[in-house]
């Protein structure tokens, strides 16, 4: 069952600008690394623990090129020039597992010290799924949005296998996401 999601992240992540970007120092930052209790009610309800280590944030300048292509070529541009982000910006990865690399982590700061970091990168696709060509090979993207206090502890949102498009008035970016809901990624904490 698909679910169209209108969400603000992708918004964010393409074309919007937001009241406050990250800084300039920011996207120097040292590492970030957060871990969150996953929990992903698709295909049977699955729970853990999920690191995810930001090494740099994406620039405003690999930002302006990934919003470029997608407007030029849609999603299936996005993905090439995504692909193609070097260096990483990062990686994700459970207790048993070799990390994934992130190609697009970009970080909203308000006023008050919370923020909103929106992370992006094409999705794990394995050799069958390569070879065949199932209907999911059509959601090549996984984008995770964390809402965070000024502590850098919060909540988020993970859409694993999502497809991105502009709506049909073109004003907006919706992601469709081949699972029922995304994951929800609780009890975020900012590791010191």
């Amino acid at each position: 069952m698909r679910r169209i999601m209108a969400l603000a992240i992708v918004a964010g992540l393409l074309l919007a600008a937001p009241a406050q970007a990250q800084d300039k120092q920011d996207e120097k930052a040292k590492p970030y690394r957060f871990t969150a209790f996953a929990i992903n009610m698709n295909s049977g309800p699955r729970a853990g623990m999920v690191d995810i280590v930001l090494e740099r944030l994406t620039t405003d300048e690999e930002r302006e090129n990934l919003i470029a292509a997608f407007v030029e070529g849609g999603q299936d541009s996005l993905l090439k020039a995504l692909q193609k982000v070097k260096p990483r910006v990062g990686y994700i990865r459970t207790p048993n597992s070799l990390g994934y690399d992130l190609q697009y982590a970009y970080r909203f700061v308000n006023s008050d010290g919370t923020s909103r970091i929106i992370i992006g990168t094409d999705r794990p696709i394995n050799f069958w799924e390569a070879s065949r060509q199932p209907r999911t090979i059509d959601y090549p993207f996984t984008i995770i949005e964390m809402r965070l206090d000024a502590k850098g502890n919060g909540e988020g949102r993970m859409a694993a296998g999502t497809k991105i498009s502009k709506s049909r008035d073109g004003k907006a970016i919706e992601l469709e996401n081949y699972g029922i809901s995304p994951v929800a990624l609780n009890e975020i904490k900012l590791q010191k």
